[in-house]
């Protein structure tokens, strides 16, 4: 039984409660798809079982209340939650240093860009709360603007496609690659401000030293 049908069946028969349960743990880098979790609430919102407009507040609510306690776990015990072996397991060096160095780049925006990779979007809220250089509300701003891309998307996609799955899952695969090739984009257009800004910090520097020398 694949993972979209075990999600049916539990949220069937437990509804908006069940949905709000599964987004907090995937928030906690439990390997049970985001994405297919919220179509699947939208899918039974189109079956009659809930109501859609409520199932997309549950889904807001469910991703963002995940990423905040993985947020507020490294800001609260800083590295003290590296030792905890559920999060050993999510926060390994390889992806530490991995995330660092993407903090380093592309600073805050980071945080936005993290809800549409998978992997590593745990690793960097846990990152954003151990580095305690961000505060609690310009993450919710960051990740909350990105949760209204993502969430209503999937949701809907859902409900509309609840009678016909062959066709859902089509455009479950086709929104996919969608939010990667917009992440590529984003990302080539981050970097293309990153550079102009090194770019004029380096002409300044120089303007500023040939004025000391002379």
């Amino acid at each position: 039984m694949d993972i979209l049908q075990i999600l049916l069946d539990l949220f069937t028969g437990y509804g908006y409660f069940a949905v709000f349960i599964v987004l907090l743990v995937c928030g906690f880098g439990v390997p049970i798809p985001e994405d297919i979790t919220l179509v699947a609430g939208g899918i039974i919102s189109g079956l009659g079982y809930t109501d859609v407009h409520v199932m997309f507040a549950v889904g807001m609510a469910g991703v963002l209340v995940g990423d905040g306690l993985m947020f507020l776990a490294g800001r609260v015990y800083g590295d003290r939650v590296l030792r905890f072996k559920p999060i050993a397991k999510v926060m390994t060096p390889e992806r530490f240093a991995a995330v660092q160095e993407k903090f380093a780049r592309y600073g805050n925006w980071v945080l936005f860009v993290a809800r549409f990779l998978p992997g590593l979007r745990s690793p960097i809220f846990l990152t954003a709360g151990l580095t305690r250089r961000i505060p609690y509300w310009r993450f919710l701003l960051m990740d909350g603007f990105a949760a209204l891309i993502s969430v209503p998307v999937w949701v809907y996609l859902g409900y509309f496609g609840a009678r016909n799955h062959e066709w859902l899952m089509q455009m479950v695969h086709r929104g996919q690659a969608g939010i990667l090739i917009a992440i590529a984009v984003l990302a080539v257009v981050l970097g293309g401000f990153y550079w102009r800004h090194k770019r004029r910090e380096s002409k300044a520097r120089r303007n500023a030293e040939d004025l000391i020398a002379k």
